[in-house]
């Protein structure tokens, strides 16, 4: 399950922008003229729906490849299998193709240059913020229609990447095994030896990298240097109680991860199959964070990738993205529009009182720093 972060430029306004939007669910483009349907359209150099003409004629050009590439898209993922399968029944002439679902932000990258030029490569990405900062020059630019009611501080300008669905760094934890912790120190004890995994390698996935993130400032720290949230691992290492286990469902299941730092959505999820399994988020500063959608500049199947794009950011989506215990980055407008989930989104858990988002800036200094720092701090 582990994943991972990117961009071109946010800003400083990030950190309060995020937290607004994510916070909200604790509390309950211009362009040219739009080309003639019976012109030939370049889906691939498409910046918007209307490059194709209407949504229909998008519709038609997509269903016309047949086909859409997804990576890194684990079915158990802040809810991407009914959204997958959704896609699916709305578009039966479209054939979904899941590769690795299991991958890292950074090998989604990874696995576009290895297929750079074939059938196989993927048509888009969902990517940790550190990593989609670092790979514009993979992105083709798009603009959902429903681009003005993202927040300017969550997507990339030219729409080269866009936050989508959001959450909280928590704690998940078997309670018939172990007590809630209470404070970050607590998983330092005896009582936790063995038993404490991140979702990932800090530099390859973004659940990682925000661990580490929230170590950081629940160690007096700020995200301007990680340093105390390396320092935090390199202890819970020394003590003998992290665990080098790549997590997923099946890690949780059988008990070999008891205790996992990941997003709370994510954890949640763990829920509905282990009655014992809980959640915290803990007291103090939290670690808020999106993922990002984006397009792969050489997609095989570019009005495809651009559909599911649009498919993405609709009312529906964006529903059932908060279904999977996410807020949806639409979340703000869609309350105000009423067509929010008003249900879900009253059981979504309260938002730390004090939360954090790392700006471009610090998010690429911290991404250097775990470069260079956090393998010899673990080994």
């Amino acid at each position: 399950m582990a994943r991972y972060t990117r961009r071109a430029r946010f800003g400083a306004g990030i950190a309060l922008a995020a937290t607004a939007a994510l916070a909200l669910t604790s509390c309950a483009s211009a362009t040219d003229a739009p080309a003639s349907s019976s012109e030939t359209v370049d889906a691939a150099a498409a910046t918007s729906v209307e490059d194709f003409g209407t949504f229909a004629d998008l519709e038609a050009a997509a269903k016309e490849e047949g086909s859409l590439n997804v990576i890194a898209l684990p079915r158990d993922w802040a809810n991407y299998g009914e959204i997958l399968d959704l896609f699916a029944e709305k578009y039966p002439e479209i054939t979904i193709n899941e590769a690795s679902p299991d991958v890292s932000s950074a090998e989604e990258i990874q696995a576009a240059e290895t297929n750079k030029g074939l059938d196989t490569a993927p048509d888009v990405f969902d990517l940790g913020l550190t990593v989609a900062l670092q790979s514009t020059d993979t992105f083709a630019p798009y603009k959902v229609q429903t681009w003005d009611e993202i927040p300017d501080e969550l997507k990339e300008p030219t729409g080269l990447f866009v936050g989508d669905y959001g959450g909280y760094m928590s704690i998940g934890y078997d309670s018939s095994k172990f007590d809630a912790p209470t404070e970050l120190a607590d998983l330092l004890s005896a009582d936790y030896k063995g038993a404490v995994a991140i979702n990932g390698d800090p530099t390859q996935a973004g659940a990682a990298f925000a661990a580490v993130g929230l170590a950081t400032v629940q160690s007096e720290g700020t995200l301007d240097d990680f340093q105390p949230g390396i320092d935090f691992f390199s202890e819970m290492q020394k003590a003998g109680n992290l665990l080098k286990v790549d997590v997923t469902t099946a890690t949780i299941a059988s008990g070999e991860t008891p205790v996992v730092f990941d997003w709370d959505y994510l954890n949640a999820s763990h829920t509905a199959d282990n009655e014992d399994w809980k959640v915290v988020v803990l007291d103090g500063t939290g670690y808020a964070g999106y993922y990002n959608q984006a397009i792969n500049i050489d997609a095989p199947h570019p009005a495809a990738a651009r559909l599911w794009q649009e498919f993405l950011y609709s009312d529906e989506v964006q529903n059932l993205w908060l279904k999977g215990g996410a807020r949806p980055v639409r979340m703000e407008a869609m309350t105000e529009a009423g067509t929010i989930d008003a249900d879900l989104a009253a059981a979504l858990p309260d938002a730390p009182e004090e939360t954090v988002v790392p700006t471009e800036e610090q998010s690429t200094n911290a991404g250097t720093l775990l470069g260079e720092k956090w393998a010899a701090a673990v080994q």
